[in-house]
Protein backbone atom coordinates (compact mmCIF):
# COMPACT_ATOMS: atom_id res chain seq x y z
CA UNK A 1 0.00 0.00 0.00
CA UNK A 2 1.15 3.98 -0.87
CA UNK A 3 1.99 5.49 2.11
CA UNK A 4 0.22 8.28 0.21
CA UNK A 5 -3.03 6.26 0.98
CA UNK A 6 -4.59 7.07 4.65
CA UNK A 7 -4.62 4.41 6.68
CA UNK A 8 -8.34 4.02 7.78
CA UNK A 9 -7.46 0.99 10.50
CA UNK A 10 -4.99 3.65 12.50
CA UNK A 11 -7.91 6.32 12.51
CA UNK A 12 -10.62 3.92 13.85
CA UNK A 13 -8.19 2.96 16.25
CA UNK A 14 -7.45 6.65 17.56
CA UNK A 15 -11.08 7.10 17.82
CA UNK A 16 -11.91 4.14 19.54
CA UNK A 17 -9.55 4.64 21.90
CA UNK A 18 -10.76 7.99 22.43
CA UNK A 19 -14.61 6.44 23.03
CA UNK A 20 -13.78 3.64 25.14
CA UNK A 21 -12.14 5.99 27.91
CA UNK A 22 -15.07 7.94 27.54
CA UNK A 23 -17.60 5.59 27.81
CA UNK A 24 -15.54 4.02 31.00
CA UNK A 25 -16.36 7.59 32.46
CA UNK A 26 -20.03 7.72 32.06
CA UNK A 27 -20.27 3.41 32.82
CA UNK A 28 -18.06 1.96 35.28
CA UNK A 29 -16.50 -1.15 35.23
CA UNK A 30 -18.26 -2.63 38.01
CA UNK A 31 -21.63 -1.41 36.54
CA UNK A 32 -21.26 -3.61 33.76
CA UNK A 33 -19.98 -6.44 35.71
CA UNK A 34 -23.52 -6.45 37.15
CA UNK A 35 -25.13 -6.13 34.41
CA UNK A 36 -23.13 -9.05 32.68
CA UNK A 37 -23.60 -11.16 35.52
CA UNK A 38 -27.78 -10.78 34.70
CA UNK A 39 -27.03 -11.92 31.53
CA UNK A 40 -25.30 -14.92 32.70
CA UNK A 41 -26.49 -18.33 31.49
CA UNK A 42 -28.54 -19.51 34.22
CA UNK A 43 -30.93 -16.40 33.88
CA UNK A 44 -31.09 -16.68 30.09
CA UNK A 45 -33.15 -19.35 27.51
CA UNK A 46 -30.83 -21.76 26.12
CA UNK A 47 -29.03 -20.30 22.94
CA UNK A 48 -26.65 -22.38 20.45
CA UNK A 49 -22.43 -21.03 20.98
CA UNK A 50 -21.54 -19.05 17.74
CA UNK A 51 -19.22 -22.05 17.42
CA UNK A 52 -21.95 -24.37 17.57
CA UNK A 53 -24.02 -22.79 15.33
CA UNK A 54 -21.04 -22.67 12.57
CA UNK A 55 -20.74 -26.05 12.81
CA UNK A 56 -24.02 -27.31 11.77
CA UNK A 57 -24.13 -29.24 8.43
CA UNK A 58 -23.50 -27.36 5.41
CA UNK A 59 -21.93 -23.16 4.90
CA UNK A 60 -23.66 -20.85 7.45
CA UNK A 61 -24.51 -17.57 7.01
CA UNK A 62 -23.94 -14.87 9.69
CA UNK A 63 -26.10 -11.94 8.51
CA UNK A 64 -24.72 -8.56 9.20
CA UNK A 65 -26.43 -5.65 10.57
CA UNK A 66 -24.30 -2.36 9.81
CA UNK A 67 -25.48 0.82 9.28
CA UNK A 68 -22.54 2.89 6.85
CA UNK A 69 -19.23 1.97 6.02
CA UNK A 70 -16.62 4.28 5.33
CA UNK A 71 -15.76 2.75 2.00
CA UNK A 72 -19.39 2.49 0.95
CA UNK A 73 -21.32 5.38 2.60
CA UNK A 74 -24.73 5.04 4.89
CA UNK A 75 -26.23 1.19 3.44
CA UNK A 76 -29.86 1.64 4.74
CA UNK A 77 -31.62 4.82 5.94
CA UNK A 78 -33.25 4.75 9.21
CA UNK A 79 -32.35 1.26 10.16
CA UNK A 80 -34.04 -1.04 12.77
CA UNK A 81 -31.60 -3.57 14.42
CA UNK A 82 -34.43 -5.48 15.87
CA UNK A 83 -36.26 -5.86 11.99
CA UNK A 84 -33.17 -6.76 10.33
CA UNK A 85 -32.31 -9.54 13.33
CA UNK A 86 -36.07 -11.14 12.36
CA UNK A 87 -35.69 -10.72 8.58
CA UNK A 88 -32.11 -12.57 9.04
CA UNK A 89 -33.57 -15.39 10.96
CA UNK A 90 -36.14 -15.77 8.45
CA UNK A 91 -33.84 -16.34 6.06
CA UNK A 92 -32.07 -18.64 7.53
CA UNK A 93 -28.99 -17.01 8.84
CA UNK A 94 -27.38 -18.88 11.43
CA UNK A 95 -25.98 -16.23 13.56
CA UNK A 96 -26.02 -12.47 13.84
CA UNK A 97 -23.24 -9.75 13.61
CA UNK A 98 -23.67 -6.25 15.04
CA UNK A 99 -21.40 -3.17 14.10
CA UNK A 100 -21.48 -1.31 16.95
CA UNK A 101 -18.66 1.35 16.18
CA UNK A 102 -20.06 4.61 16.32
CA UNK A 103 -17.82 7.46 14.41
CA UNK A 104 -17.26 5.66 11.41
CA UNK A 105 -19.90 3.26 11.31
CA UNK A 106 -22.87 4.90 13.20
CA UNK A 107 -22.84 1.71 15.06
CA UNK A 108 -23.89 1.27 18.87
CA UNK A 109 -24.55 -1.20 21.69
CA UNK A 110 -28.13 0.16 21.59
CA UNK A 111 -28.05 -1.58 18.25
CA UNK A 112 -27.04 -5.01 19.89
CA UNK A 113 -29.41 -5.24 22.68
CA UNK A 114 -32.46 -4.43 19.80
CA UNK A 115 -30.88 -7.30 17.80
CA UNK A 116 -30.42 -9.58 21.10
CA UNK A 117 -34.43 -8.95 22.02
CA UNK A 118 -35.86 -9.96 18.78
CA UNK A 119 -33.75 -13.12 17.86
CA UNK A 120 -32.58 -15.92 19.56
CA UNK A 121 -29.44 -16.81 17.08
CA UNK A 122 -26.09 -15.94 18.77
CA UNK A 123 -24.81 -12.63 18.01
CA UNK A 124 -21.15 -11.62 17.22
CA UNK A 125 -20.34 -8.05 18.60
CA UNK A 126 -18.38 -6.28 15.50
CA UNK A 127 -16.22 -3.75 16.72
CA UNK A 128 -12.43 -2.67 16.93
CA UNK A 129 -12.08 -4.44 20.64
CA UNK A 130 -8.48 -3.13 22.25
CA UNK A 131 -9.46 -2.94 25.89
CA UNK A 132 -10.92 -5.80 28.04
CA UNK A 133 -13.66 -3.07 29.12
CA UNK A 134 -14.79 -3.87 25.94
CA UNK A 135 -15.55 -7.52 26.28
CA UNK A 136 -17.69 -6.67 29.79
CA UNK A 137 -19.53 -3.89 27.33
CA UNK A 138 -20.46 -7.09 25.40
CA UNK A 139 -21.41 -9.58 27.53
CA UNK A 140 -23.72 -6.82 29.07
CA UNK A 141 -25.29 -6.12 26.14
CA UNK A 142 -25.78 -9.38 25.59
CA UNK A 143 -23.56 -10.49 22.82
CA UNK A 144 -22.49 -14.13 22.63
CA UNK A 145 -18.96 -13.56 21.08
CA UNK A 146 -16.85 -11.00 19.99
CA UNK A 147 -14.03 -10.35 17.51
CA UNK A 148 -10.75 -9.57 17.56
CA UNK A 149 -8.94 -8.24 14.98
CA UNK A 150 -4.89 -9.09 14.82
CA UNK A 151 -3.81 -6.34 12.96
CA UNK A 152 -5.33 -3.98 15.39
CA UNK A 153 -3.55 -5.70 18.26
CA UNK A 154 -0.34 -6.99 19.54
CA UNK A 155 0.61 -10.08 19.85
CA UNK A 156 0.10 -9.55 23.88
CA UNK A 157 -2.69 -7.77 23.84
CA UNK A 158 -4.23 -10.63 21.64
CA UNK A 159 -3.75 -13.55 23.55
CA UNK A 160 -4.87 -11.32 26.48
CA UNK A 161 -7.95 -10.30 25.65
CA UNK A 162 -8.68 -13.81 24.20
CA UNK A 163 -8.48 -15.35 27.17
CA UNK A 164 -10.76 -12.26 28.98
CA UNK A 165 -13.08 -13.11 26.75
CA UNK A 166 -12.98 -16.70 27.17
CA UNK A 167 -13.45 -16.51 31.31
CA UNK A 168 -16.29 -14.05 30.70
CA UNK A 169 -18.58 -16.78 28.22
CA UNK A 170 -17.72 -14.85 25.26
CA UNK A 171 -16.96 -16.54 21.98
CA UNK A 172 -13.97 -15.35 19.67
CA UNK A 173 -13.86 -14.95 16.62
CA UNK A 174 -10.23 -14.39 15.55
CA UNK A 175 -9.80 -11.97 12.11
CA UNK A 176 -6.92 -12.20 10.00
CA UNK A 177 -5.73 -11.30 6.30
CA UNK A 178 -2.50 -12.78 5.87
CA UNK A 179 0.09 -15.34 6.49
CA UNK A 180 1.69 -13.70 9.64
CA UNK A 181 -1.54 -12.37 11.22
CA UNK A 182 -2.86 -16.38 10.87
CA UNK A 183 0.71 -17.26 12.96
CA UNK A 184 -0.32 -14.93 15.31
CA UNK A 185 -3.75 -16.10 15.77
CA UNK A 186 -3.19 -19.49 16.42
CA UNK A 187 -0.56 -18.84 18.81
CA UNK A 188 -3.39 -16.69 20.80
CA UNK A 189 -5.36 -20.36 20.76
CA UNK A 190 -8.16 -19.02 18.63
CA UNK A 191 -10.39 -21.91 17.49
CA UNK A 192 -12.27 -19.29 15.47
CA UNK A 193 -10.85 -17.78 12.55
CA UNK A 194 -12.27 -15.17 10.43
CA UNK A 195 -11.00 -14.24 7.10
CA UNK A 196 -11.32 -10.95 5.89
CA UNK A 197 -10.93 -10.23 2.31
CA UNK A 198 -10.89 -6.72 2.85
CA UNK A 199 -7.71 -5.45 3.73
CA UNK A 200 -8.54 -2.94 6.72
CA UNK A 201 -5.58 -0.63 6.00
CA UNK A 202 -7.14 0.42 2.63
CA UNK A 203 -10.53 -1.17 2.90
CA UNK A 204 -9.81 -2.95 -0.60
CA UNK A 205 -11.20 -6.07 -1.13
CA UNK A 206 -9.66 -9.75 -2.45
CA UNK A 207 -12.15 -12.85 -2.57
CA UNK A 208 -9.12 -15.05 -3.49
CA UNK A 209 -7.76 -14.42 0.26
CA UNK A 210 -9.56 -16.48 2.06
CA UNK A 211 -8.72 -19.57 -0.59
CA UNK A 212 -4.87 -18.19 -0.66
CA UNK A 213 -4.48 -18.68 3.62
CA UNK A 214 -7.30 -21.85 3.58
CA UNK A 215 -3.77 -24.26 2.88
CA UNK A 216 -2.53 -22.55 6.36
CA UNK A 217 -5.40 -23.16 8.77
CA UNK A 218 -5.20 -26.63 11.04
CA UNK A 219 -8.11 -28.87 10.06
CA UNK A 220 -9.55 -28.58 13.45
CA UNK A 221 -10.66 -24.94 13.03
CA UNK A 222 -13.85 -23.14 12.19
CA UNK A 223 -13.19 -20.52 9.39
CA UNK A 224 -15.63 -17.67 8.19
CA UNK A 225 -14.68 -15.78 5.46
CA UNK A 226 -15.80 -12.17 5.39
CA UNK A 227 -16.06 -9.61 3.07
CA UNK A 228 -16.83 -9.09 -0.69
CA UNK A 229 -19.70 -12.31 -0.79
CA UNK A 230 -22.27 -12.03 -3.24
CA UNK A 231 -23.86 -14.90 -4.42
CA UNK A 232 -24.67 -18.97 -3.99
CA UNK A 233 -21.65 -19.62 -6.48
CA UNK A 234 -19.04 -18.26 -3.95
CA UNK A 235 -20.98 -20.03 -0.79
CA UNK A 236 -20.26 -23.22 -2.68
CA UNK A 237 -16.82 -22.65 -3.74
CA UNK A 238 -16.01 -21.90 -0.01
CA UNK A 239 -17.56 -25.04 1.14
CA UNK A 240 -15.62 -26.98 -1.20
CA UNK A 241 -12.26 -25.14 0.00
CA UNK A 242 -13.52 -26.05 4.27
CA UNK A 243 -15.33 -23.16 5.20
CA UNK A 244 -17.93 -23.32 7.89
CA UNK A 245 -19.80 -20.10 7.06
CA UNK A 246 -19.71 -16.49 5.28
CA UNK A 247 -19.98 -12.97 6.92
CA UNK A 248 -22.00 -10.95 4.89
CA UNK A 249 -23.52 -7.23 5.37
CA UNK A 250 -23.28 -4.67 2.77
CA UNK A 251 -25.56 -6.50 0.23
CA UNK A 252 -28.30 -7.94 2.39
CA UNK A 253 -28.42 -4.55 4.11
CA UNK A 254 -29.06 -2.70 0.48
CA UNK A 255 -31.56 -5.49 -0.09
CA UNK A 256 -35.37 -4.26 -0.19
CA UNK A 257 -36.62 -7.43 1.03
CA UNK A 258 -33.27 -9.06 3.73
CA UNK A 259 -34.46 -12.02 4.48
CA UNK A 260 -35.66 -13.07 0.34
CA UNK A 261 -31.80 -11.78 -0.96
CA UNK A 262 -30.50 -14.17 1.97
CA UNK A 263 -32.41 -16.96 0.89
CA UNK A 264 -31.28 -16.41 -2.41
CA UNK A 265 -27.83 -15.96 -1.33
CA UNK A 266 -27.76 -19.69 0.12
CA UNK A 267 -29.38 -21.54 -2.18
CA UNK A 268 -32.61 -21.64 -0.54
CA UNK A 269 -34.55 -24.72 -1.73
CA UNK A 270 -38.56 -23.76 -3.35
CA UNK A 271 -39.93 -25.30 0.05
CA UNK A 272 -37.39 -23.34 2.47
CA UNK A 273 -38.60 -19.73 0.02
CA UNK A 274 -41.88 -20.66 0.58
CA UNK A 275 -42.18 -21.60 4.36
CA UNK A 276 -40.23 -18.34 4.72
CA UNK A 277 -42.28 -16.27 2.23
CA UNK A 278 -45.57 -16.65 4.82
CA UNK A 279 -43.57 -13.95 6.97
CA UNK A 280 -41.27 -12.11 4.86
CA UNK A 281 -41.58 -8.47 3.76
CA UNK A 282 -40.15 -5.47 2.57
CA UNK A 283 -38.22 -3.78 5.22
Amino acid sequence: MSAAVPNVLARILQSTRAEVERRKQEVPLAELEARGDRRSPATQAPRASLREALRAPGIGVIAEFKRRSPSAGVLRVAADAGELARAYERGGAVALSVVTEGPHFDGSLRDLREARASSVLPILRKDFVIDAYQLHEARAAGADAVLLIVAALGAHELAQLHAEAGALGLGVLVEVHDRAELALALDAGAELLGINNRDLRDFSVDVARTSQLMAEVPGEATVVSESGIANAAQLAALEQQGVHAVLVGESLMRAPDPAAALLALRGASSGEELAASGDSKTI
